[in-house]
């Protein structure tokens, strides 16, 4: 879904790896999302990146399109999206955007924010996941069922490694502990161009080659691991989430405007009633599950 943390409160969605436009405070804004008004409206207006799978994507494929859907269902609400690249300025351009000639904001519902979020009010998390590696089969990593399993190769075959991570994210971290550093190939979370997306690290470079391991959000790396070709299978290895002494798990939750109480607790509500739905999408989607810390 990046993930060593200076602070949640500002950083934490850029060390998941998934959402580099959080990264940047913002002025906040109003509260304006009224529940009667939006009863009436019957419309659930959410931001979300047209480009982001497996969390998003403008043919509504992606996981958090699937929770938004299942929730405008249950309101018996019809979805209408903002797409915004979840870049700098997402949450200026979408949550904090009004219509042109308008009171009302563009939308009113982020998905896919950590908990402690500080651009929005957040809800309860609706799933909890952690980094992961991922491998392709057959290339001399079979062994490596575990990220210690990578520290106990051969130290030439260790120090022969192209290892992807995005910087300033835990897998850099655990790359520094074990001196692993100089095998790291850095990506950057964010880049000008909206069709590029985080997982193409597996997609495309790992499965091309350019790369033997690669490090990320559990998600992303799981997923893309999941769809790859016949030809390239792959291997996907959670981090525990205290390995190392390094925290790789994070809380994911939703967001709203501050102040925006009504549609929060509805929210939280629908993540309350919409559990084994929201467990079996993330079976659907390989995500690596973590189980939920508790209240």
């Amino acid at each position: 879904m990046d993930w060593t943390i200076a602070s949640m409160r500002i950083t934490a969605l850029a060390r998941i790896g998934c959402m580099g436009a959080f990264c940047v405070l913002c002025a906040v804004a109003s509260p304006s999302w009224a529940q009667d008004d939006d009863a009436q409206d019957r419309v659930l207006r959410v931001c979300q990146d047209p480009n982001n799978l497996p969390l998003s994507n403008r043919d509504g494929s992606g996981l958090e399109n699937r929770i938004a859907q299942l929730f405008a269902d249950k309101l018996g609400w019809k979805l209408e999206h903002t797409w915004y690249p979840q870049r700098m300025g997402f949450i200026r351009n979408t949550l904090r955007a009004k219509l042109p000639d308008s009171d009302r904001y563009k939308c009113d519902l982020v998905t896919g924010v950590p908990v402690g979020f500080d651009m929005g009010l957040t809800t309860r998390p609706y799933y909890r996941s952690t980094y992961a590696m991922a491998y392709v089969k057959g290339h001399g990593l079979d062994d490596v069922h575990t990220p210690e399993d990578l520290l106990k190769l051969d130290v030439a075959r260790r120090k022969a490694l192209r290892i992807g991570a995005f910087i300033r994210t835990p897998a850099v971290d655990w790359l520094l502990q074990h001196g692993l550093i100089d095998q790291m190939v850095p990506y950057q979370h964010q880049s000008g161009d909206p069709e590029q997306y985080t997982g193409e690290v597996v997609d495309h470079d790992l499965a091309d080659g350019k790369l033997d391991v690669v490090i990320a959000w559990g998600p992303i790396v799981a997923y893309f691991a999941q769809h790859a070709k016949p030809e390239t299978p792959m291997v996907v290895v959670p981090f525990p989430p205290d390995a190392s002494g390094l925290r790789y798990d994070f809380e994911i939750a939703m967001a709203v405007r501050h102040g925006d109480k009504a549609l929060r607790d509805r929210i939280d509500s629908l993540i309350g009633s919409s559990q084994p739905e929201i467990a079996a999408l993330l079976r659907e989607y390989g995500v690596p599950s973590v189980p939920m810390q508790p209240d």
